[in-house]
């Protein structure tokens, strides 16, 4: 996949601009880049992998392409303690399917979350995997665990064609105890940003949008 590719599965995915993010299992940065593309200037984003080397190389490419967003890496696994503030969103993009007690680890990691704050997930949409993919879960399985775990307004964002397990989908969730109404207030807030931005580069949508119809087509 290419940047743009991985932008469109989190489009959508959060009411905020600006926020406090981390990236669990951040790797090298291709969900971290897309992160800091639509957060935009003045987010911070915390990148936790136990991958010192693809840390640094997430570092490098956040310093070329999106100086103005704040990146901390932490060389950590994600299933221990994490020294991480309150967060506006957490973000686990193909890294939820290495664990097979999901629920445990979700519950512990989402004590880091606001009220309201979002939580995307990135996953192949199958109940079965293989060597390297041991557990994912399909968007039905995700939808009840993340009722399970307390999260709220599950709804899927994107999906794109896999050779290799079907399809990957992403998806957003909200950390429960917001009332509705910050809630509704901030999705209609992204709508509108969102809108302007067509609105005014409508050329550059529609590259984007034909490029990622073109990866649709040969992934």
């Amino acid at each position: 996949m290419q940047h743009h590719d991985h932008v469109n599965l989190l489009r959508g995915g959060s009411p905020h601009l600006g926020g406090v993010w981390a990236d669990l299992g951040a790797g090298s940065g291709a969900f971290t880049l897309a992160l800091a593309e639509l957060q935009g200037p003045g987010a911070v984003i915390y990148a936790i992998d136990q991958d010192l080397a693809a840390l640094r190389e997430n570092e490098r490419a956040m310093a070329a392409h999106f100086p103005a967003v704040t990146l901390h890496t932490r060389r950590a696994d994600f299933t221990g303690a994490l020294d991480l503030p309150a967060l506006d969103g957490l973000l686990m993009a193909n890294s939820l399917h290495f664990h097979r007690d999901k629920a445990p680890l979700l519950r512990r990691l989402l004590t880091r979350l606001k009220p309201g704050g979002c939580f995307l997930l990135v996953e192949y949409n199958v109940d079965q995997g293989n060597m390297w993919v041991p557990h994912p879960l399909s968007y039905r399985s995700w939808h009840i665990l993340a009722q399970q775990v307390g999260l709220i307004h599950t709804r899927q964002i994107a999906s794109v064609p896999s050779r290799f397990l079907k399809e990957i989908y992403s998806a957003v969730s909200l950390q429960a105890s917001a009332s509705k109404e910050s809630l509704e207030t901030g999705w209609r807030q992204k709508v509108v940003k969102i809108t302007v931005v067509d609105s005014h580069d409508s050329s550059d949508s529609s590259d984007s949008h034909q490029s990622f119809l073109r990866f649709t087509n040969h992934l």
